[in-house]
């Protein structure tokens, strides 16, 4: 058995979660917060047999596609002032982040 985490994009998460419930996988979602831009995140921890390991990717993939997004810059406070960008610029944003990490023990109760 393995576990599957997923972090993807607020924007393609009930996408997701549809894609994978049609398909008869279980998730549970954990809203959770990006590092870089700080904007909100699902984490998805989708527990399922080795064998349908490769099909809960394919899902994954090809619900959660990466976009361009303008961001607004971060005045530095107290940094150094040479690498600030005053306006805004474009990051890709989006697809996904997975982990597969093998599961010991699994119990329902």
């Amino acid at each position: 058995m393995k576990l599957i985490l997923a972090v993807v994009q607020d924007q393609d998460s009930n996408r997701l979660m549809n894609a994978l419930v049609e398909h008869n996988f279980r998730a549970t979602k954990l809203a959770s917060t990006g590092g870089f831009l700080k904007s909100g995140n699902t984490t998805l921890l989708i527990g399922t047999e080795d064998i349908r390991v490769e099909k809960a990717l394919q899902i994954i993939k090809e619900n959660c596609q990466s976009r361009e997004q303008p961001i607004a810059p971060i005045s530095p406070l107290g940094g150094n002032a040479d690498a600030y960008i005053p306006y805004p610029v474009e990051v890709e944003v989006g697809g996904a982040t997975v982990f597969v990490l093998p599961v010991e023990q699994f119990h329902t109760f």
